[in-house]
């Protein structure tokens, strides 16, 4: 029987435990202003650390998180404890020196020369720079600032991008549970192709997941906010009645190994495809479950089990769209059903400006060198319409994004299309036409298929034109037309 977790060595430069100590409950602790004592916190984490939970996973808005673990990393010590945390900046522009102020904070909060895993959040993929900052976070990798770089809440779509266009990602932090399996789908896949690792967090749904909900009613008020967030995953899976049918298919598997509920529920999210590791909260000076949670590590799901699961899974709706969804889209499955309680507003994309020759209109430029060479801007409003340019995947002044794959730019060239309606007053919804040109019949599937998760439910009307060619890397180009509801 295991006495310490599983690990995984996930590159050269990190060997993490499997079961990750998560410090996100710092931030409710102290949420009334009482700090915790770096040094006491230290010492806290210090008892995870010596029973083999030694990786820990925080983030710039974890209260006093970073600090604390700052303090148990400065005593040393063999084996050297492990410290993932996370940026996650309010949208705006991202330059190499915006992006080196937000890492070096980190370096400082900890109080080391690197970053075991610096993981990346980003509120909008609207908001284009996002993927300015990954290549500015490489460039600091390639430092050595930050040991191994990662992202959060990435669906598919992005993360493929982001790897298609070179940027050396080792993780994607999503919600993975019984309840929310998303993360098993389309982005095991790119995970796959690409070799990058999941860490699951959420995997006990607030806390639900456990045997104290087991044939309980479902509560009338919900006061702590990480139950009122996984609340809301439980009614978008099929209400309450369908979580007890899959919270009875656990306790069955949990019965016949001997374990907890928790456990059971937890181990089937780690035997999942790209899985490296779970993210198990810790509430500091309160609860002490290493020897519960080394259970993880004593049994094994078998296909009796599966199949159990499996059936229960069939009474539950698939929670909607993919990973990172619930914080970039309605219906917001966050505690408060918004980003209130993240950020205190979302700017527009990109900054409308009047037009001089035309009363009423506007237009948006979105800095690429091409609008001033060629005189042109990403899009016009004029009254109720909105038109956009024909538009490929450049990045800055007129770098081509993800050159080799038709799908990835196609992903980009839809999220800038979006900005620029979106910039104009316009919604997602409003967009009635788009009309594609592709260069090779390879790439109309892919291009197809990542116009389709965006447009699914909207259907603008639609044409597709083969071309001979279009200007350097580019595989795509798209132009769009929006009518504006009144």
């Amino acid at each position: 029987m295991p006495t310490t977790p599983d690990r995984l060595r996930l590159s050269d430069r990190l060997n993490i435990s499997r079961a990750v100590t998560g410090l996100w409950q710092v931030a409710d602790i102290e949420k009334d202003g009482a700090i915790i004592d770096p040094e006491t916190g230290a010492d806290w984490l210090s008892a995870y650390a010596d029973a083999g939970f030694d990786t820990f996973d925080m983030a710039d808005h974890y209260g006093t998180s970073e600090l604390i673990t700052g303090r148990l990393l400065a005593r040393g010590g063999t084996p050297r404890p492990v410290a993932f945390t996370k940026w996650c900046p309010p949208p705006g522009p991202m330059t190499a020196d915006v992006v080196r102020a937000g890492v070096q904070d980190r370096l400082d909060r900890l109080g080391v020369d690197r970053v075991d895993l610096l993981q990346f959040h980003w509120w909008t993929f609207e908001h284009p720079q996002w993927l300015d900052a990954l290549h500015h976070l490489k460039d600091l990798r390639d430092d050595g600032l930050i040991g191994e770089l990662g992202v959060t809440n990435f669906d598919a779509a992005h993360l493929n991008l982001a790897l298609a266009d070179g940027v050396p990602i080792l993780t994607n932090q999503v919600s993975f549970s019984l309840m929310d399996r998303r993360g098993a789908g389309a982005l095991a896949e790119v995970c796959e192709r690409h070799g990058t690792w999941l860490l699951g967090y959420g995997t006990l749904n607030g806390g639900f997941l456990s045997d104290k909900w087991l044939g309980q009613p479902e509560p009338d008020r919900i006061g702590d906010w990480s139950k009122m967030k996984y609340h809301r995953f439980l009614q978008a899976a099929g209400g309450w009645e369908a979580f007890q049918t899959v919270l009875q298919a656990a306790a069955q598997v949990a019965r016949k190994h001997g374990v907890s509920i928790s456990n059971v529920a937890t181990r089937w999210v780690l035997e999942q495809r790209r899985v490296a590791g779970v993210i198990i909260g810790a509430r500091l000076g309160e609860n002490f479950h290493a020897g519960d949670n080394l259970n993880l590590f004593r049994f094994a799901l078998d296909a009796e089990d599966h199949a159990l699961l499996d059936a229960a899974f069939a009474r539950t709706t698939p929670i909607p769209g993919d990973c990172g969804d619930e914080y970039r889209k309605p219906p917001f499955l966050t505690a408060s059903g918004d980003l209130s309680h993240h950020l205190e507003a979302i700017p527009k994309p990109f900054a409308p400006q009047p037009v001089d020759t035309r009363p009423g209109a506007t237009r948006v430029l979105t800095g690429s060198h091409w609008e001033d060479v060629a005189g042109y801007c990403r899009a016009h409003r004029i009254g109720d319409r909105i038109l956009v340019s024909g538009t490929t995947a450049v990045a800055g002044l007129s770098r081509p994004v993800a050159p080799q794959d038709a799908g990835a730019q196609t992903t980009y060239i839809l999220d800038r299309i979006i900005a620029a309606v979106l910039s104009l007053g316009g919604r997602t919804e409003d967009i009635a036409r788009t009309r594609i040109y592709v260069t090779r019949d390879e790439d109309v599937m892919a291009i197809s298929q990542a116009h389709g998760r965006v447009f699914g439910a909207v259907k603008p009307a639609n044409t597709l034109v083969k071309v001979a060619g279009l200007v350097g890397e580019h595989l795509v180009e798209i132009e769009a037309e929006a009518i504006v509801a009144p």
